[in-house]
């Protein structure tokens, strides 16, 4: 019986990875440093260029997330808000330290992403880190996909921080209803 137990755990696991491996779709966008796209709903990505806007809006995406903080190396948040405003596409700038990552700006991406009009949102960092890891919370809290899930998603966008990833669940943690 426990061997059968294993076996069926072992293709739920096996399955679920392969789900969402399946749904993300990696691309190489001119412009953008790491993309990666799941369903219709969200990008993730690293550094973009003020110019790409215009081609993300083209893409069908309402809203651009930004979470790098302004004194980043080569982030210039003001031209990209001024390209967003005239490709005619919601930004918003929710800066997040990730070795220091701040539980409020969680809470305002939680308030960010479910307002209506937001998705599909392009949500990006310097890397992707932090924007897959506030996907990941995004994904349990709201979705109600299970951490191994909601991780294994995560970590195909590019979360590879420990320290955001550690963040991420226990904010779950944190806010499970």
């Amino acid at each position: 019986m426990k061997r059968v137990q294993l076996i069926a755990s072992i293709v739920a696991v096996e399955v679920s990875v392969a789900f969402a491996q399946a749904q993300v779709k990696k691309s190489t966008i001119e412009g953008i440093n790491n993309f990666a796209q799941v369903e219709t709903t969200v990008a993730c990505a690293g550094a973009i260029t003020p110019a790409s806007v215009a081609g993300i809006k083209k893409m069908g995406f309402a809203s651009i997330i930004n979470l790098r903080m302004a004194n980043e190396s080569g982030a210039d948040i003001g031209a990209e808000e001024a390209a967003a405003k005239a490709a005619g596409i919601k930004f918003v700038h929710l800066p997040l330290n990730g070795a220091a990552p701040d539980p409020a700006v969680a809470d305002r991406f939680i308030k960010t992403i479910t307002e209506p009009g937001t998705e599909p949102a392009f949500i990006h960092c310097a890397s992707g880190n932090r924007a897959a890891a506030m996907w990941l919370i995004k994904r349990v809290l709201i979705d109600k996909w299970d951490n191994a899930r909601a991780s294994e998603e995560a970590a195909q966008l590019g979360l590879t921080s420990s320290v955001l990833k550690t963040f991420a669940l226990d904010y779950i943690q944190a806010h499970k209803k």
